[in-house]
């Protein structure tokens, strides 16, 4: 009798030790409308492991099965994709069924199931643009602004460059602006920039942007880099590139291999949306620093040579470098966040300040800090002193300026024509 009970009792535990159906999550989260082309995810999981998964679209009386996949072995979680591209169904309302199905000993071995309706629309049509002002023409090295409109509601739109992407901002108004820039690495015949939108069911539309591309000439320039200023900056050298052994092949590291992790970095700061705001917190004109002398410019072709003249390396200059004083007080360019106070690689300390919409100022080499990350700060507000961190030779500020992480002229944001011109007389355009 205690052997039948016992058996009875283990067999009532694996019958019902596991009485809930797995956990189903799709993703994208659907918003009540999908498209043909719109591919989901369902990431389905479960302590007893995942048995089948079923989709099926229901209109009316009709149905048809989209994915039916039974799993040879039972894993705790299990992903599967899937899209309506070949149901051919037409425009309108209908029904997605989920079932998701465990390994439990649940149902004598039928295990748990769980089963989703999600009452879903079909959207196959794609979001129409219209562009209400743009630049028509653009400088290589240059920033530009559009203002547009879209026929509704998006997950995603703005303006592709190459391989990047800068998000448009909904402004007011319910019309979208977008700043992006002519990065200053492509010719003029390689900048091709498209506008873009993708609606809340995956349908995408892009165009090309009819903008003028112009080249600018940027002077060239010869930088000595003398065995006194590899002594100077042994310390920081061997810091950042601690795999090299000498001082010089520190430094070439750092040039190139530090440099373009650093580029890096400042691409991945401005692509979180946590460090940019979708509105402007700046009006009127740039400032730089006051009473300093330009020392380089910005696009200025570096060709880098050692105490005997011979080439070792050649980059260019992504800012503005600007000598005061030693120690100078340096004030914020324009009303913005501060987003990043750090040392970053070749920069030395460095701070970021959000000025909306992708928008962001640089301010590197500095010796203090005199703000930190998520301070509102004032233009002309002081937020640090120059200084000669990272790879400056002397006390000076690198100035930049950054749209979506690329560095782009200064000098066109330190011109106030030019910002009414180009930034804010667009974004104030009626649309009625």
């Amino acid at each position: 009798m205690l052997f039948i009970l016992a058996l009875a009792g283990a067999g009532a535990y694996f019958l019902m030790r596991d009485l809930s159906g797995p956990a189903v999550t799709i993703s994208p989260e659907l918003s009540g409308r999908v498209g043909l082309q719109q591919n989901l995810e369902l990431d389905v999981s479960d302590k007893s492991g995942v048995q089948s998964v079923a989709v099926t679209v229901k209109r009316g009386e009709q149905s048809m099965t989209v994915l039916q996949q039974t799993f040879s072995t039972l894993e705790n979680r299990q992903k599967v994709a899937f899209n309506l591209k070949d149901t051919r169904l037409p425009e309108g309302a209908f029904e997605l069924e989920i079932k998701a199905v465990d390994g439990s000993y649940a149902g004598f071995g039928r295990g748990n199931a769980t089963t989703i309706n999600l009452p879903v629309i079909l959207d196959s049509q794609p979001p129409r643009i219209a562009v209400r002002t743009g630049p028509p023409a653009m400088y290589r090295g240059g920033s530009g602004l559009i203002v547009y409109t879209v026929s509704e509601d998006v997950a995603q739109t703005g303006v592709r460059v190459g391989e990047l992407f800068f998000p448009g901002y909904k402004l007011d108004n319910g019309a979208y602006a977008c700043l992006f820039p002519f990065p200053i690495a492509l010719r003029t015949g390689d900048f091709l920039p498209e506008i873009m939108a993708r609606d809340l069911a995956g349908n995408e539309t892009s165009s090309r942007l009819l903008v003028h591309a112009l080249n600018r000439n940027y002077r060239s320039d010869t930088l000595n880099i003398p065995e006194s200023f590899l002594n100077f900056k042994a310390g920081e050298l061997a810091q950042l590139c601690p795999e090299e052994s000498t001082p010089l092949s520190q430094y070439l590291c750092s040039n190139n291999k530090v440099r373009e992790s650093n580029d890096a970095t400042l691409i991945k700061v401005a692509a979180d949306p946590a460090n940019v705001s979708p509105r402007f917190f700046w009006s009127g004109s740039f400032r730089r620093l006051p009473r300093s002398a330009v020392k380089a410019n910005f696009g200025d072709f570096r060709t880098y040579v050692d105490g005997n003249r011979q080439k070792i390396d050649e980059q260019t200059h992504m800012g503005l470098d600007l000598a005061s004083v030693a120690h100078a007080e340096v004030p914020a360019s324009q009303n913005g966040r501060v987003v990043w106070v750090d040392y970053l690689g070749i920069h030395g300390n460095m701070i970021l300040i959000d000025h909306g919409m992708g928008l962001m100022t640089q301010y590197s080499h500095l010796s203090e800090y005199g703000v930190k990350v998520g301070d509102m700060v004032k233009a002309g507000q002081i937020i640090g002193r120059t200084g000669t961190s990272g790879l400056a030779g002397g006390d000076h500020l690198h100035f930049g300026v950054l749209v979506g992480g690329v560095p782009v002229q200064p000098l066109e944001w330190l011109d106030s024509s030019w910002v009414k011109n180009n930034i804010t007389s667009r974004i104030n355009i009626n649309l009625n």
